[in-house]
């Protein structure tokens, strides 16, 4: 690990001196140039740039447009998500209104079963006073039979005593006690029926109080759980936002790259073709050759290497860019 680490910092020292070295013979060469050889005439990529500009505004055009879908799809299914909430919030108000209905259809159920306990009971009651008032009746005609033959036989014995009184005093006191049983049912019937009303109408007070309260409860669930969705859409939207924000500034940051690479392309491209021309110079031009190379002296293999190394670099920028 050590020799790999000595190695690569002697590597690494070869290669700043080679760039010093290549930086040295550079500022030679274009001052040579410039006092010796032609102007050197640059090519012209202005007509490039506008492609290059459409085509950069095109790439931003088309990945704004695939945000703004990805936006679109993300809202799409936001909202779909809010349709599944509510669908679900409504089902399950639906469910809770079909117990409450089923509650209340036993509680009705329960009240008639009532109401016709109540009804047997005011038909027995009055069955029984139906047959009270007839056995009265037959009672009646029986003690007037029997108190038309004692009165024969008593007037024969004691004339004194009045049968007739004594049969009007016994027909007051049943029909004082028909009409007091009468009156006990008759009031008993209606206290039960007072009773029940009231029962009827506590429940149904009180099954409309906690249909309401149950309403207002639904409310206000469905209220907050639209504002909480609401809160987590907008949250969605800042996050997305944001992202949509971190990708403008990428692709900005891209841009900015791919000019930079761009332009040490050209730069790298120029600088290639300038020593391709004095390589070419040096073997047309004779006195161009032996001034290069009485300037280059003992360097020309490094000058080779370094034009090879240069070769390479801008082959690879091209690949790159």
């Amino acid at each position: 690990m050590q020799d790999l680490n000595s190695r690569l910092a002697s590597y690494l020292d070869k290669v700043q001196k080679l760039e010093k070295e290549n930086t040295d013979l550079e500022t030679k060469i274009r001052d040579w140039y410039d006092r010796q050889g032609p102007k050197n005439v640059k090519k012209d990529y202005s007509c490039y740039y506008d492609t290059i500009e459409d085509l950069k505004n095109q790439i931003v055009q088309i990945t704004v447009e695939n945000n703004k879908i990805l936006v679109d799809i993300d809202n799409s299914r936001m909202t779909m998500d809010d349709f599944r909430v509510k669908f679900e919030m409504e089902q399950s108000l639906r469910q809770a209104v079909e117990a409450d209905i089923n509650g209340l259809r036993k509680v009705l159920d329960d009240l008639t079963m009532q109401k016709s306990d109540l009804e047997m009971q005011c038909e027995s009651l009055q069955e029984e006073l139906v047959a009270l008032k007839k056995n009265h009746e037959e009672e009646m005609s029986q003690l007037c039979g029997q108190s038309t033959g004692d009165v024969s036989v008593e007037m024969n014995a004691t004339p004194g005593v009045d049968l007739t009184k004594i049969l009007n005093e016994m027909r007051e006191d049943y029909e004082k006690l028909s009409a007091k049983n009468r009156s006990d049912i008759e009031q008993q019937y209606e206290t039960q029926m007072r009773q029940t009303e009231q029962e009827v109408t506590t429940c149904s007070q009180e099954v409309e109080s906690s249909n309401k309260e149950v309403t207002k409860l639904r409310h206000t669930v469905q209220e907050l759980e639209i504002e909480l969705q609401s809160q987590f859409s907008m949250g969605q939207i800042s996050i997305l936002e944001g992202q949509l924000t971190d990708i403008r500034a990428e692709i900005e940051c891209q841009n900015q790259e791919y000019s930079l690479l761009l332009s040490t392309k050209m730069r790298l491209e120029q600088e290639i073709k300038t020593y391709c021309s004095l390589l070419e110079g040096g073997q047309k031009d004779l006195y161009v050759s032996w001034a290069f190379v009485a300037l280059l002296g003992s360097s020309k293999p490094l000058m080779l290497l370094l034009f090879f190394w240069i070769q390479q670099l801008g082959k690879f920028l091209y690949t790159r860019v």
